[in-house]
């Protein structure tokens, strides 16, 4: 069925694939923050053990949006790890300790990347794009993940 919501395909495919990336991003930092919250040691492990539970709990439900946001756009949303790892841009890699200040470096790190990768398609979608209910979705979303950076970076001081 022919998805008609006043934006011509190629503007919906351009914003699409910005989204899947996005997505990509979103699951990679999902996967991260389990690692997190499963492999975490140190002192302080039982508050950051909980903690982390509730970051990859907020990551769930993103990411699931995100993929729903690429749908009602009348696309597909990836969703094999494979694809993933092509799109994002975040690094896999973790050499890192597992005490609670590497963990949330990396994780804050990794927020802040998603922060600059949204905030450089807000007018994007809305002015090239003529979307304004996504630049409005990723704006919401950015600020989520604008509280969490502030958050992980409190945990730092």
């Amino acid at each position: 069925m022919q998805t008609s919501i006043g934006i011509s395909e190629e503007n919906r495919a351009v914003v699409a694939h910005q989204l899947a990336k996005l997505l990509a991003d979103e699951f990679v930092l999902y996967t991260k923050t389990l690692n997190a919250h499963w492999n975490l040691e140190g002192m302080d492990f039982h508050s950051v053990h909980l903690y982390f539970e509730d970051l990859y709990n907020q990551s769930a439900g993103i990411v699931d949006d995100v993929a729903e946001r690429i749908r009602q756009l009348g696309h597909y949303a990836p969703a094999t790890l494979k694809n993933f790892l092509q799109l994002t841009h975040l690094t896999e890699q973790d050499e890192d300790g597992n005490d609670s200040r590497s963990l949330i470096k990396k994780l804050l790190s990794d927020h802040e990347s998603i922060i600059e990768f949204i905030r450089g398609n807000i007018d994007e979608f809305q002015e090239a794009h003529k979307d304004a209910g996504t630049s409005d979705y990723i704006t919401g979303l950015m600020e989520k993940h604008e509280k969490i950076a502030w958050m992980l970076r409190a945990h730092l001081k």
